[in-house]
């Protein structure tokens, strides 16, 4: 993900800090001394005089290492459909994952892996350079998106600091380890400090469970025969299958924590509404039942998941699935919910009229 791919290319070095830390602050302290105890207001209005202290600007020699190490891109997630899929199964072009039994329960192609899609997402929203960056680091503080830096507050508090200032450490070029200088301001940055989201945060745990699309059948099925006007179909989903039950329907539970804020989330499959390719849209509550036809409801209605009307018009239909799951997340004295979808291929029906012979 982007977050931890720009974590990752600015290699944080507490050591690398620590060590220059002392250094910084006595130089800074030189600097800023005189202009402090002579007129303290300038020393907020007049960084031009923080900027010019040359012995500053040695500190990107010290720190090579870092701007050697290469940024790390998060591969976009690519869709490819496998050889093994039958003819009839189109998979939504949006979606890495896709499951369609087709005919015959087990026919469809494997679970996939479930990605977030539209329920993802991490929880910075901060940028730099075109790339989306944690807004705080342990390390390096909070970001300022005015200028591109961290600033992380200098504690305990150097002696010799004027009353009213406080020493940060700028980490500037989105986090370049490089790039760092002390700077004695009156007030921190705007975003200094704010908490993190537990909406957020709720995302970020949602990306870390999968939430497979559902495993789609009908009946009448389409390689014993073809389904007659004004009959019943049966429709279900898999709540099984290759990977584990709770991917497709759920529950499931997962969390996310940071700065001490932990986020917890359960995802469930609350309805299922299919497609029937002819402009009608079925709801169902659940699963449904598969169709046995060896089943004292066989020749009915399905109890619980079916185009109960059936086709007007005969023809060649093209049924789909999708599963509506609720996510709901609490934390840090707030609750919410929200809703993302997982949509199956699609699988045929066909449709006859009844002949009648007379003699």
């Amino acid at each position: 993900m982007l977050t931890r791919a720009a974590r990752s290319r600015r290699t944080p070095l507490p050591g690398l800090i620590t060590s220059g830390l002392a250094a910084l602050i006595t130089i800074g302290l030189a600097a800023a001394a005189a202009p402090a105890a002579a007129a303290p207001p300038v020393l907020a209005a007049a960084p031009p005089v923080l900027a010019a202290a040359p012995p500053v600007a040695a500190m990107p020699a010290a720190a090579p290492p870092v701007a050697a190490a290469p940024p790390v891109a998060a591969a976009p997630p690519v869709a490819v459909v496998s050889a093994a899929d039958p003819p009839d199964v189109i998979c939504p072009p949006s979606q890495t994952t896709c499951e369609v039994w087709d005919d015959e329960p087990g026919d469809g192609g494997g679970p996939g892996d479930g990605g977030p899609g539209d329920g993802g997402g991490g929880g910075a929203t901060c940028q730099w350079d075109g790339q989306v960056i944690p807004c705080y680091d342990e390390v390096l503080g909070w970001f300022h998106n005015g200028d591109g830096c961290y600033y992380k507050l200098i504690e305990p508090r150097p002696e010799g600091t004027p009353e009213g200032f406080d020493w940060y450490v700028l980490t500037c070029n989105g986090g370049d380890l490089g790039s760092q200088r002390s700077e004695l301001l009156d007030a921190p940055p705007p975003g200094f400090g704010t908490p993190p989201d537990p909406a957020e945060l709720a995302r970020e745990a949602l990306a870390s469970i999968d939430l497979l699309p559902p495993r789609v059948a009908v009946a009448p099925r389409r390689h014993i025969g073809a389904g007659l006007v004004g009959l019943p179909v049966w429709m279900w989903a898999s709540t099984a299958g290759s990977g584990q039950p709770r991917h497709y329907f759920g529950p499931q539970q997962a969390s996310a924590s940071d700065r001490g804020l932990t986020v917890q989330i359960a995802a469930e499959v609350t309805r299922v509404r299919w497609d029937m390719g002819n402009g009608t849209k079925v709801t169902c509550s659940g699963a449904g039942t598969a169709y046995e036809s060896d089943s004292p409801l066989a020749g009915k209605r399905s109890p619980d998941c079916g185009y109960h009307s059936g086709y007007p018009e005969r023809g060649t239909y093209q049924i789909q699935a999708t599963t509506h799951w609720t996510v709901s997340w609490s934390g840090g004295g707030e609750s919410g919910s929200f809703e993302v979808t997982r949509t199956s291929g699609t699988v045929t029906i066909e449709i006859d009229e009844l002949q009648v012979v007379t003699q």
